[in-house]
């Protein structure tokens, strides 16, 4: 990024089977999705795998998508030939958490391991909660500052359940979204000694799942029973009005529960239980007052999704703060809040800002109209 600019989001809209939705899908975005390519591939670069250990690492997510779901693949197949790239380059995007980590350590560079870690602030405000008497669910996301440049907002029509909506990198099938049925997800960095030691499936393969369910029931059970290769904190919320927070061991999982009508959680682990049987070894400093700050700033009052924006933009030990400005990491690269996204899953519309901490306008996403912009969010 030369300069701080933020533009909505793209939205792209598909529909039809899944190697057709992919096609749709590449055609719209291809400069994203190459944008996407080159940030992962060139971390690969970086840690000087060439081109044989590249392909060995993707083979292996490869095969596990594929006995996850023979339609992702599908689905990633028809993308890579929509925007004229490899397949292998969008399995990296869909991998690219346990990918570049599993490089990592594959070619000894622990010390090549940057502090722009895909944060994130999330919280749920249960119905018990909120002045509208809604669910009200949304994160921050905090990670390359160059993402502003690659994320987009997809829709998906389906033939095989309800339709789905997720905020993700461009060559992604999902991150952070909601679906018709009500359901909604939001994900954010955990680490503990237990990554890394299996091949599991892939943190975007298991909120794409999420939300595909037509019951918040099967929802909980694919985050809750899906091996994984490294850790994840995934919050996944009803329009029935519940929510459980599930810190993700790569073997097991700790549900939290919401507590005074909330859920809010940072980046490190909070279940006594998890604490009990595994070490942190994420520890961001941050992370141990953004979850306190966002609590504090919603207080004890009936809330509404403009009170969420307020915390979500709280600036307290800034730069290291909820709300993070574009700042160079020690890596040199930008690491920010890339987008403030708050999901109503009653109304199915998503609101999202991009690089909050310089720009407070907001587009409305929705799973029935065009993108609407709303007013700027008040300083």
């Amino acid at each position: 990024m030369t300069a701080i600019n933020p533009q909505p989001f793209p939205f792209v809209s598909v529909s039809g089977a899944p190697y057709e939705r992919g096609v749709q899908y590449g055609r719209a975005v291809p400069e994203r999705v190459k944008r996407s390519i080159g940030l992962y591939g060139g971390t690969l670069d970086e840690l000087g795998m060439d081109a044989a250990q590249k392909k060995k690492l993707i083979t292996a997510f490869a095969d596990q998508i594929a006995g996850f779901g023979a339609h992702y693949l599908a689905e990633m197949r028809g993308i890579a030939d929509g925007a004229s790239v490899a397949l292998d380059d969008i399995i990296l995007i869909n991998a690219r958490t346990e990918i570049v980590a599993q490089a990592r350590r594959e070619m000894r560079k622990p010390e090549a391991e940057d502090d722009a870690v895909d944060g994130c602030t999330g919280a749920v405000i249960l119905p018990e909660r909120s002045a509208s008497g809604r669910i009200i669910h949304g994160q921050n996301w905090d990670w390359r500052a160059e993402c502003a440049e690659t994320a987009i907002v997809l829709r998906v029509a389906r033939e095989d359940g309800p339709d789905f909506m997720t905020f993700v990198e461009a060559g992604g099938l999902a991150r952070c979204g909601l679906n018709a049925a009500g359901i909604a997800i939001t994900a954010n960095y955990l680490e503990s000694d237990r990554d890394y030691r299996e091949t599991g499936i892939p943190l975007v393969l298991i909120r794409r799942k999420v939300l595909e369910q037509k019951h918040f029931a099967m929802a909980l059970r694919a985050v809750a029973a899906t091996p994984k290769t490294c850790s994840n904190n995934m919050m996944v919320s009803s329009s029935e009005g519940y929510a459980v927070d599930f810190e993700c061991a790569p073997d097991e999982v700790f549900p939290l529960y919401p507590a005074d009508g909330l859920l809010v959680h940072a980046n490190h682990w909070v279940s006594p239980v998890a604490l009990a049987k595994l070490k942190d070894v994420g520890l961001l400093g941050d992370s141990f007052y953004r979850d306190k700050r966002v609590e504090h700033l919603l207080g004890a009052r009936k809330l509404t999704p403009d009170d969420l924006k307020a915390a979500f933009f709280d600036d307290f030990a800034t730069p290291f703060a909820v709300c993070r400005p574009v700042l160079p990491n020690s890596a040199g690269d930008l690491s920010a809040t890339v987008a403030m996204i708050i999901l109503d899953s009653t109304e199915g519309t998503m609101d999202i800002a991009p690089l909050p901490a310089h720009c407070r306008d907001f587009t409305r996403y929705s799973l029935q109209a065009p993108p609407q912009a709303l007013r700027r969010a008040a300083e």
